[in-house]
C-alpha cells in the first residue's frame, strides 16, 4: 500500500527518491541575525536521515523589514550565505534534496519582529493580529522587492540549495498582492486578476534569469483563504496556472492567512487530508506536480492521497516533528514503531506565538539534534519508576535506550495517566495511538511495567534501586465552594470520561479551561443538557489558537451554555449558584457537576525516599508541570545523564 508514496519523481531535473516532504515550519532556531546555527542544521539534517526525500526549509527573509518572527533564517545579505551553505550537504549525503523557502511577510508582522521599522504591505490596512499598520510599497518599490526576491533565491542557489520556494500563501506580502481581501491598489499591481498575480509573475521570471533553467522553482499558494472577499479554490486554480505559465515547476497547496489561522495550521478536531480535494482541484488545472498538506500524519494517508490522484507529493511537516524518521520506519514495515502526530499543536505553534524556539509535546529531542541522541550508559543502573503516565513512560524508554534495566510501578489497570482521560473526548482519540506506542517501546527495550501495583518503600526497597523517578502525576483540586466537598452530585472529569459514574441529564462544569471544556464537548456530544462556569473571559484560554477556536465552535454547536467572567458562590440542592461579574445571582439546576478546577502534585513517596536515603527525582504532574510536553522532556534531560 505504500508503492505510490515511495516511488520516485523527477523535477525539472531533480529526482526525488519519494513522496513525502517536510514542509516549511518556522522553528526560531536561527540567529537573529538570519544565520545558521547548528541547532538549525542539525534539525533539517535529522530529517534527511530519517528517510524525506525532499526537505523544504523555513521562511529565508528576502529583507530586514519581511521578518514574522525574530530568529528566522535570511537570504537578505552575503554575509548569510556561508552559514547557510552548510545545510545542503548535510542535507544530501542522505539522498534528499532541499529548498529554501523564501518569502517577505508584508503586514502579517509586529514590532517585536521587526523593532524600530514599519510593516509593509500592498494596501494600508492592518493585520488584525499586528500591532501596526503597514505602509503600501509604491509602484517602484515593488519593482525593487522583486529584485529582493531574486537576489535571495541566487544566495540560496550559491549556497548549494536545489531550489527555492516562493511562499506565496497563508497571507504573507504575495498573497497579500493576489487578494482583494488585502489588496485596494489602483496602479498596475492592483484591480484586476492579471495585474494583482503581476508581482508573483515578475518574482519567478526574475528568479529563472538569474538562476538558470535547472534550477527549481516552487510556490505555496493557499487554496481558499476563508475569509469574505478572500481568495476562493477557484482564483487559486486560475493563479496556478498563471505561475505555471510563469515559469514555477511545482506547486505547494495550503490554506489560510493570518485570520484563518486554524485551517492552515489544522487542530486534531480537524479531518486527515483536510485540503486533499484543494490539492485535486489545483492538479487538474495544471500539468507540473502539486503538493498538498494538512493532518498526513500516516503513511498510509500519504500513499492513499497519491493513489487516487489528488496530489504528485504529500507534506507530512509536523508529523516530521514528532517522528522525522517516520519514512525509513515506513519502508522498513516498522509501523508500530512510528510516533504520530494527533494535531495538538502546542509547541510547534502555541511555543512559536511567544516568540520562543518550538517544541514537540511527543519528541523531546526536537530542537536537541544537535546533542546527538541518547547514549549508553557507562555504568548499568536498576531503575524504578513510579507512574505509566507520559512522563513516566518516556523516563522508562530513555532510561533503558541507555541501558538500564527499568521497572514500572502503576496503580491503575493501564498506563496514560492524564493522557488516558484526555483521549476519550471528541477530536482526541489519536492520542491512544502515542499511548500504544510507549508500550510498545518498552516492551521492545525490556521495561517491566506492574500494573495495579502502587508503588511503597517496600516494594521498591525489594527491588533495590540506583534512582527511583517519581512520574506520580496530581490529584484533582477541590476549590473551596460551600457545599461542594458534601454534595454526592460533584464527579471528576476522569470519572465521567471513563464511564465510572453514570452522566446525569443535567450537568454544570465547573471550570472552563481546556480540560473542562473537552469535558463539556463530550458530555454535551452524550445528549446532555451542559452548562460551564468560568472566571475568566473566555472559554478554553489555555489552549492554542486552532483548538482554541476547534473546541468553542464545537461547545456552540452543541448548545453548551457558557458562563464566563463568572464564579461559583456556593452549591445547594437546587443547583450551583453563580454570580457574574456584574452582581447577578442565578442557580443552575443540575443533577451532576463536574470539577475541572486543576491538579495538585502528588508525590507521597517523596518524604519516604528522603528518609529511607534513596536517590530520586520529581518529573511532570507531580512536579507541578501540567503539561504533557514538559513531563516528557524533563524525562529526556534527566536521563540523558542518569
Amino acid at each position: 500500500m505504500l508503492e505510490h508514496v515511495f516511488s520516485p519523481i523527477v523535477i525539472n531535473g531533480m529526482e526525488l527518491k519519494n513522496r513525502m516532504v517536510v514542509t516549511p515550519m518556522v522553528t526560531d532556531y536561527c540567529n537573529d541575525d538570519g544565520t545558521a546555527t547548528e541547532k538549525y542544521l542539525a534539525y533539517h539534517e535529522e530529517k534527511a536521515k530519517g528517510g524525506f526525500g525532499l526537505i523544504i526549509t523555513e521562511d529565508y527573509n528576502i529583507a530586514e523589514n519581511g521578518h514574522g518572527f525574530k530568529a528566522t533564517a535570511g537570504f537578505w545579505n552575503d554575509g548569510q550565505i556561508e552559514s547557510h551553505s552548510a545545510l545542503p550537504p548535510r542535507v544530501h549525503k542522505y539522498g534528499a534534496k532541499i529548498l529554501a523557502q523564501i518569502y517577505h511577510c508584508g503586514r502579517q508582522t509586529n514590532t517585536g519582529a521587526i523593532p524600530g521599522q514599519i510593516a509593509r504591505s500592498s494596501s494600508r490596512i492592518a493585520c488584525p493580529f499586528s500591532d501596526m499598520m503597514p505602509e503600501p510599497f509604491t509602484t517602484e518599490e515593488v519593482k525593487e522587492v522583486v529584485q529582493q526576491f531574486a537576489d535571495a533565491a541566487e544566495r540560496a542557489k550559491k549556497a548549494g540549495f536545489d531550489g527555492v520556494q516562493i511562499h506565496a500563501a497563508h497571507g504573507y506580502l504575495i498573497t497579500q498582492f493576489f487578494s482583494t481581501y488585502s489588496n485596494k491598489r489602483l496602479d498596475e499591481y492592483g484591480g484586476n486578476f492579471w495585474n494583482r498575480t503581476r508581482f508573483v509573475r515578475e518574482v519567478i521570471q526574475n528568479i529563472r534569469e538569474r538562476c538558470g533553467k535547472d534550477f527549481v522553482i516552487d510556490i505555496r499558494l493557499s487554496g481558499s483563504e476563508f475569509v469574505e472577499g478572500g481568495l476562493t479554490i477557484e482564483d487559486t486554480k486560475t493563479i496556478a496556472r498563471m505561475v505555471e505559465e510563469a515559469g514555477v515547476d511545482m506547486i505547494h497547496v495550503s490554506l489560510g492567512n493570518y485570520l484563518t489561522f486554524d485551517w492552515n495550521i489544522p487542530s486534531g478536531y480537524r479531518a486527515h487530508g483536510l485540503i486533499a480535494e484543494h490539492g485535486r482541484a489545483v492538479k487538474e488545472a495544471v500539468s507540473i506536480p502539486v503538493t498538498v498538506v494538512g493532518r498526513i500524519n500516516d503513511p498510509f494517508l500519504a500513499d492513499t492521497i497519491i493513489a487516487s490522484g489528488q496530489a504528485d507529493l504529500v507534506g507530512m511537516g509536523r508529523a516530521s516533528l514528532v517522528d522525522p524518521a517516520m519514512p525509513n520506519k515506513a519502508k522498513e514495515g516498522r509501523f508500530e514503531d512510528i510516533r504520530r502526530c494527533f494535531g495538538c499543536d502546542v509547541g510547534c505553534i502555541g511555543v512559536l506565538l511567544t516568540d520562543k524556539p518550538i517544541q514537540c509535546v511527543l519528541n523531546p529531542e526536537l530542537g536537541f539534534e544537535y546533542e546527538g541522541g541518547i547514549k549508553p550508559a557507562d555504568e548499568k543502573k536498576k531503575i524504578v519508576v513510579v507512574g505509566a503516565g507520559p512522563g513516566g513512560l518516556e523516563a522508562a524508554i530513555y532510561a533503558a535506550k541507555r541501558g538500564h534495566d527499568v521497572t514500572v510501578f502503576e496503580k491503575e489497570s493501564h498506563n496514560g495517566g492524564q493522557f488516558f482521560y484526555a483521549a476519550v473526548p471528541p477530536g482526541k482519540g489519536e492520542i491512544t495511538d502515542f499511548l500504544v506506542w510507549q508500550t510498545v517501546q518498552c516492551k521492545k527495550l525490556g521495561v517491566e511495567i506492574r500494573y495495579n501495583t502502587e508503588a511503597t518503600l517496600e516494594n521498591i526497597r525489594e527491588l533495590n534501586p540506583d534512582h527511583v523517578i517519581l512520574a506520580s502525576g496530581g490529584k484533582n483540586k477541590r476549590p473551596p465552594i460551600p457545599g461542594l466537598r458534601e454534595d454526592p452530585r460533584v464527579v471528576d472529569p476522569g470519572d465521567v470520561l471513563t464511564g465510572k459514574v453514570w452522566y446525569g441529564s443535567q450537568i454544570v462544569v465547573i471550570g472552563g479551561a481546556l480540560v473542562g471544556a473537552e469535558t463539556s464537548h463530550f458530555l454535551a456530544q452524550e445528549l446532555r443538557d451542559v452548562s460551564i462556569v468560568e472566571m475568566r473571559s473566555e472559554i478554553a484560554t489555555d489552549a492554542v489558537f486552532p483548538v482554541k477556536v476547534d473546541i468553542n465552535r464545537h461547545l456552540d454547536q452543541w448548545k453548551v451554555k457558557k458562563y464566563v467572567n463568572t464564579t461559583v458562590k456556593e452549591i445547594t440542592k437546587e443547583g450551583v449558584v453563580i454570580e457574574s461579574n456584574k452582581g447577578e445571582v442565578q442557580t443552575l439546576p443540575c443533577d451532576q457537576i463536574v470539577i475541572a478546577a486543576g491538579r495538585d502534585p502528588y508525590k507521597p513517596l517523596e518524604g519516604v525516599l528522603q528518609e529511607a536515603g534513596i536517590p530520586y527525582s520529581v518529573i511532570g504532574d507531580a512536579n507541578g508541570n501540567h503539561e504533557a510536553g514538559e513531563a516528557l522532556r524533563e524525562a529526556y534531560q534527566l536521563c540523558k545523564t542518569l
